[in-house]
């Protein structure tokens, strides 16, 4: 068994979650902040068998979009805007994606 720990965007979060509800996947949904722009984002919890790894990964790269976005405030990141006084423009979005082992699951 492995538990599969995906943390992805807020706005791929419905995509992604219906779409492995609807193949009968279970998921623990998680409000998490990280990153570089400091912002909210999602980690997804779902326990399978080995042999389903492939298909949960599938899914989530399927609904994972990578987009450009600006830093709400420079300062706020601890660092001084670029000399023509704008910030840059970084990726955000995708997926990161962490595949555990399980030595047991028990459920109540």
């Amino acid at each position: 068994m492995k538990l599969v720990v995906a943390i992805i965007s807020n706005d791929d979060s419905m995509a992604i979650t219906s779409a492995l509800t609807r193949e009968q996947f279970y998921v623990t949904k998680l409000s998490t902040t990280g990153g570089f722009l400091l912002t909210g984002s999602t980690t997804l919890l779902i326990g399978t068998e080995d042999a389903d790894v492939g298909r949960v990964e599938e899914i989530i790269d399927e609904f994972s979009k990578s987009r450009r976005a600006k830093p709400t405030t420079a300062g706020s990141l601890g660092k001084g805007l670029q000399d023509n006084g704008v910030a840059p423009e970084v990726p955000v979005g995708g997926a990161t994606v962490f595949v555990l082992s399980v030595d047991r699951m028990s459920k109540f």
